[in-house]
Parts: C-alpha cells; structure tokens; sequence
C-alpha cells in the first residue's frame, strides 16, 4: 500500500493516528481494544504473553506491549485512546500516562500543568472564553 506524505510527518514527537500507522498497527490495536472486555483484561494480566499470542503482533509490537510501554505503543501507530484501555485498568493515572506519552516523570509533568494553570482565566478571557493548548 502506498501512503502520501503530510506536513506533520517531520514534527518531532508528533504521532499522529492517520490511515498509514492505523493500517501498520492494526493487530496491536485490536489487542488493545479488547480490553473493552474485563475478560480480556484479566486473560491479560494473568499471562501478559499468552494473551499476546492471540494477536499477530510484530516483535516490536510485542515488545513495547510487553513492557508496558506507552509511548512505543503510540510510536509505532497504536491508537492514544486505546493504550488509555490498557493503561488505566492498569493503575496507570491519566498524568502517568501522559508523561510517558512525553518522556518525563509524573512529578515533572503534573508541574507542567500546573504551570499552564497560572494566568489560565485571564487567558481565556483574553481568548473570547476559548481555551487551544
């Protein structure tokens, strides 16, 4: 299959979900989809690598799965809303996950939000009440 380049395809550390990475990883998003299902959660937690066996995964899907990591997932075309159904069942807070989407320490990226906080309502007013990143 052929896929066109975007502008947003050399944006370091921007992943975006599009036809191309939803095509390369549809196994591990299948997989992680499953966790829809609390059966499926609990296959996975009891034998992390049988449950991975049921899915044509690459190897490095299969890694990044294996370890648990979130941002391998996303990295290599896993959907961001489906790694949150592995993550949160898991324990993983939505400010976990999104310091592993970023790189950095939990510690480190709640003080990111908080830091957008200062100054947010002035912000917003200034904005028309429209808040964009």
């Amino acid at each position: 299959m052929s896929w066109r380049k975007h502008d947003y395809d050399g944006i370091p550390g921007t992943y975006v979900f599009n036809g191309e990475h939803a095509h390369k990883a549809y196994a591990l998003n299948k997989l992680l989809f499953s966790f829809n299902v609390a059966e499926n959660r609990r296959a996975f937690a009891d034998d992390p690598a049988a449950y991975a066996d049921r899915f044509d995964l690459t190897p490095a899907q299969r890694e990044v799965l294996l370890a648990k990591d979130f941002l391998g997932m996303l990295r290599l075309g896993a959907n961001i809303y489906y790694v949150a159904k592995m993550a949160i069942p898991n324990g993983v807070s939505v400010q976990d996950a999104g310091a592993a989407f970023q790189g950095i320490t939990t510690e480190e990226f709640k003080a990111k939000l908080q830091a957008k906080q200062d100054g947010l309502v002035e912000r917003l007013g200034r904005a028309g009440g429209f808040w964009n990143g």
